[in-house]
């Protein structure tokens, strides 16, 4: 693991994980619930969050000329990734066509046939991952690639995205397991200023 994910681990685990009794947008509940905005919104978050997926779309030789997807678990990534980059645009996808104006769904970077990679910080069930998909199959978009920054596996999402982006590939900068676990090494460090109290982390 490269040094800038290694801090974007433990700064997830820091800042996004939250352990308690929340409810899901799948519906479900969970005994814990992970917030990645309060890391890729946070200065230093995203920073990493833009070296990270920059470097992992890099090794994968994808070559995207632009990276979107829905709004807004995936704004800051976008920009994130485009400012780190200084070459690859960002669009967003509306969650519904604006009923005014263009009334176009995909906004900032449109270039029929482009090559695009699509991304989304939580993957649970999948759902807005796949909407962001389709608008862009839609919108005419060559999709080369899927990334989500966590993957709560438990929820068996990855099925929904895979199918939706075939033949492209998805891929998990982490999974919420490696985020929990990184989280309870850090709370039971001797010293560690980590708050073990849920209500308590994002303080």
């Amino acid at each position: 693991m490269s040094s800038a994910r290694e801090e974007l681990l433990r700064l997830l685990a820091v800042k996004s994980f939250r352990l308690g009794e929340f409810k899901l947008s799948s519906g479900g509940t969970s005994d814990y619930y992970i917030d990645c905005r309060t890391t890729t919104l946070d200065a230093r978050g995203a920073q990493l969050t833009g070296q990270v997926f920059l470097e992992e779309i890099q090794a994968r030789g994808w070559k995207p000329q632009a990276i979107g997807g829905l709004t807004m678990g995936a704004d800051p990534i976008v920009v994130a990734v485009s400012v780190t980059s200084g070459s690859i645009h960002g669009f967003l996808v509306r969650k519904a066509e604006k009923q005014h104006g263009t009334g176009q769904r995909i906004e900032g970077f449109r270039q029929k046939g482009a090559r695009v990679v699509i991304v989304d910080d939580v993957c649970t069930t999948g759902s807005s991952t796949v909407q962001a998909i389709e608008a862009a199959h839609e919108f005419g978009f060559d999709v080369v690639g899927v990334m989500c920054l966590v993957e709560r596996e438990e929820a068996k999402g990855r099925a929904s995205v895979e199918k939706a982006a075939s033949p492209a590939k998805f891929v998990a900068v982490f999974t919420a397991n490696e985020i929990r676990k990184e989280h309870s090494a850090l709370s039971t460090q001797p010293g560690s200023a980590l708050p073990i109290s849920a209500d308590a982390l994002l303080g």
